[in-house]
């Protein structure tokens, strides 16, 4: 097969557009940003051969220039300002892609490096690109992204750009999700999105840690994708994977806090929802927003196992997924602001930014008990094919993981590639620590499978 045509990496532009202000998202995760904990966005892409150092460098900052949402940097900033602002750059200041040194250890560390190390938002472009070559001359691909600049389906369609860029194979975006008609849904937004009974404080991920220590720890795995009911003439399946493993989430917290002796209280689970498009024009950033889904007294009930049983009964599951289901559908097709209406008035630019910032941290402290259980951010089927052409090949897993940090402490992150779910889960080390984010990885393993149907 003939090589594709060599990439040569973009020289500066005639000009560079105008400053824009910080969107919603953005501006709270900077008021927010701490240098302990980290909000860093994690995308590892593993191909089975070596890529040419040089072509891959190339074909990064030929993507970048591409999609020049990502090629900005943070304007100089004073707390008397009204904004933050996004200043683009004619071209990437410094190299974002970097060779560490090879050897059995070199991803541990770049995993490590990925929670702890934020790349600086005023230098752009604000990513780092670590190219790690693996045992058998596979590589992994690791892109570290503060939360605040973009987020992972961003992530994924830059270094799609970027495979195409490469190796010359097509990589357009599967077709998206086909969602409920409205009319199928809006019978279930009053009295199912939300459970009734009461206002009460979300369930709390019990601690369990030797030490307390700094940033996030995590753990990736592949897991089966389960099982659901054969479509009934040409009729949608009942429930989706997503809505599995909103319900495996919360059988396996509910869990892990019986067994370390927490209270019992409703579990709540954040879940981002993107509908933007993922083609070459997909608006890059942070274009998801955030959704609630929230395990009442009735699923409290259903999770009381008798004799302490697990995994849970079948009939238990059954009735939480139809719930979920119905809860999920009217969330999906609902509209609002990314971080809900406290979000949106709080980054309204009548006050200075010094001021918002701190009124924001206030309000997240003050917020902080009613602060959801976990986050679960589930993108689907993988997008893209990953595909850098000739010698480098075709992704074989892909993972991502969100941010962790306090006081939620846990996200959970999967997209299903190959028939297997790729799974991240992320905790804050103020939490949990290695061993226990294992044992609750184990809970969450066991708790999806009980979602698999059976037949009938």
């Amino acid at each position: 097969m003939t090589a594709p045509p060599p990439v040569h990496a973009p020289g500066p532009t005639a000009h560079a557009a105008r400053p824009v202000p910080f969107p919603l998202v953005d501006e709270v995760a900077r008021h927010c940003a701490q240098e302990a904990e980290p909000e860093t966005v994690h995308v590892e892409v593993h191909l089975p051969g070596p890529v040419d150092d040089a072509r891959l460098r190339a074909a990064f900052g030929q993507a970048l220039a591409r999609h020049p949402r990502a090629l900005l940097r943070q304007a100089p900033v004073r707390w008397w300002h009204r904004h933050y602002m996004w200043q683009p750059a004619a071209a990437p200041e410094g190299d974002p892609v970097s060779f560490p040194e090879p050897g059995p250890e070199a991803l541990r560390r770049a995993r490590e490096r990925a929670l702890a190390q934020c790349p600086p938002l005023d230098a752009a472009p604000p990513v780092r690109l670590e190219v790690i070559p693996q045992e058998a001359r596979g590589t992994v691909l690791l892109l570290t992204v503060p939360h605040t600049a973009l987020d992972a389906p961003s992530c994924l369609r830059l270094l799609a750009t970027t495979a195409e860029l490469y190796g010359g194979a097509a990589n357009s975006p599967a077709p998206p999700p086909v969602r409920a008609p409205e009319a199928a849904v809006r019978g279930t937004r009053r009295g199912t999105a939300a459970p009734r009974g009461g206002w009460r404080r979300p369930a709390r991920v019990a601690a369990d840690r030797g030490r307390t220590a700094p940033g996030n720890g995590m753990l990736l795995t592949e897991l089966p994708v389960p099982d659901r009911p054969p479509r009934a003439q040409g009729a949608r399946p009942p429930h989706t994977v997503n809505d599995q493993l909103l319900v495996a989430a919360c059988l396996a917290v509910t869990r892990w806090n019986r067994l370390h002796g927490a209270r019992a209280a409703p579990v709540v689970l954040t879940m981002p929802v993107d509908d933007r498009p993922r083609g070459t024009g997909m608006p890059l950033g942070n274009g998801t927003r955030l959704a609630t889904v929230a395990f009442g007294p009735a699923d409290l009930r259903d999770t009381r196992l008798p004799g302490g049983s697990w995994p849970p009964d079948p009939v238990v599951v059954a009735r939480l997924l139809h719930r979920t289901a119905a809860r999920t559908g009217a969330l999906k097709a609902a509209s609002g602001p990314q971080l809900g209406r406290a979000g949106a008035l709080l980054t309204v630019p009548v006050l200075p930014v010094g001021v918002r910032a701190a009124l924001t941290r206030g309000a997240r402290a003050v917020a902080a008990p009613w602060t959801s259980t976990a986050l679960l951010s589930n993108i689907g089927r993988l997008p893209y094919p990953f595909d850098f052409g000739t010698g480098s090949g075709r992704a074989t897993r892909v993972w991502f993981s969100a941010p962790a940090r306090m006081p939620r402490g846990l996200s959970l992150s999967t997209l299903s590639a190959g028939g297997r779910i790729q799974l991240a889960l992320r905790w804050s080390r103020a939490l949990l620590d290695d061993a226990a984010g294992a044992a609750l990885c184990t809970l969450f393993e066991e708790a999806l499978a009980a979602t698999s149907w059976r037949g009938a």
